[in-house]
This record gives structure tokens, sequence and C-alpha cells, in this order.
């Protein structure tokens, strides 16, 4: 039996676990179990590029969503987005902000929402479908029928989202989602000198590894490392 561990579950010596599952397969007669190591990714998840940000934000623009800014402004999961209610998005004249009260591993945390335009999206997502079928339900996205906005819905605008905005992946698959949109605010705010525990801390993260993960090297930082060597031309 071969079994492939990664991570903190790799460096353990032995790790119980895998004592534990290699007792149990030698009773079933069926030998020790034999452990490769994985190692972790050596690069970070894929986030939109400053080009492709620019494109999505003009998309956005021209079909004004407030469900589409509020991904890219808070980085929210996609579950935590279609789970809000409208009390969970408080708004003044000058911030507000997005309470996720059930988060990942049921915790709860607050973004601060400053841009100006993301605020302006939820008033007048607000107005638009205050007469709605479902207007008096507690949700804050709803679908055309009344009821709660879905995680499906949602990656169907993406997918329309990343054809009108052109944003492809490197074999010209469509390369837009609400978990690639979250990646890009963690990058972004890495990149811009954010500290880890900070952002951790926005994204809902309880271990700092997994906020590590944006600190990596992208292909395209690879690409321009290589760009710097001397060419014979």
């Amino acid at each position: 039996m071969h079994i492939a561990v990664s991570g903190r579950a790799a460096d353990a010596d032995p790790p119980q676990h895998l004592t534990a599952l290699d007792h149990f397969f030698t009773q079933l007669g069926l030998g020790p179990a034999v452990v490769r190591r994985d190692d972790a990714p050596k690069l970070a998840p894929r986030a939109l590029d400053a080009r492709q940000q620019k494109r999505y934000l003009r998309a956005v623009e021209r079909r004004p969503l407030a469900r589409d800014r509020l991904l890219f402004y808070s980085g929210v999961r996609i579950a935590e987005l279609v789970a809000l209610d409208d009390d969970d998005v408080p708004l003044s004249a000058r911030k507000g902000k997005l309470i996720v009260r059930s988060g990942k591993g049921e915790t709860s945390r607050e973004i601060p929402l400053l841009d100006g335009t993301a605020r302006i999206s939820i008033t007048e997502w607000r107005t638009d479908c205050a007469s709605w079928p479902g207007a008096d339900t507690p949700a804050l996205f709803l679908n055309r029928r009344g009821g709660r906005l879905s995680t499906r819905a949602v990656d169907q605008l993406m997918d329309e989202l990343a054809t009108d905005a052109d944003i492809l992946d490197d074999v010209g698959a469509l390369a837009l989602s609400a978990h690639i949109l979250r990646h890009t605010l963690a990058t972004n705010l890495l990149r811009a000198g954010v500290d880890i525990v900070v952002v951790a801390e926005l994204l809902g993260h309880t271990r700092l590894d997994t906020t590590r993960r944006y600190t990596l090297p992208t292909h395209a930082d690879l690409e321009d490392a290589v760009s710097h060597l001397p060419t014979d031309q």
C-alpha cells in the first residue's frame, strides 16, 4: 500500500497516523505501508495579473453588480458571499464593512469595505432588488425567483465575466472564479507589504502557512527572472 504525504505530516518522525495505518494494513495481511513524500507546491496559487485585473474591473463597470465588486475587494469565499444577509454589510457615507458570520471552520471575521464604487454598487443593488420576489427575506443577494443566490449561479456569472474581460489561462480556457479573485486580493496585499498576520485575518485563515503560499513566486516571476539572463543576440 503506497501513501503520499505532504507538509508537516511528512516531517514527523514517524507520524502517529502513519504508524496506525502501518499496523492496520499489516493486520490485514497487506504488508506495511510504503510512504512517499510529496513536496508542497513551490508556486503561488493562480491570481489575476495587473492587466487582467484592469480588464476585470472594466467588465464589472459595464455590468455593475455588487457581488462582483465584493469578491474583488473583500476576498470572501464563494460560500461566504452567498450566505451574506443584508445586515452583514452595514454602510455609511464614507466606509463600510462586510461581516462573515460563519466562515470556514465556523469562524467569523469583519472585512473593512473602503472602496467607494463597491459601496455605491451595494446601495444601488439594494434599491434595484427592493421590488424583487424575496426582497423581504434576510438574504443580500437574490436570484430572479426570490431565492438566495447559489454558488453555482455565481460560478456561471464568473464565466460570463471571464468571457467579457477576455481572461484566459495559458491554454486558452476561461480563468476566472471567486477563488481566483480571493487569491488575487491576497497576492495584492502581500506584495504591497501588508503584514501576513493581517492578511490571514482578512482571509479567515487559521494557519499562517496557508497565507504564506501567496508569497511564493508565480510563473510570471520565474519568466521575469530568466529574462534578465544575457543572450547571444
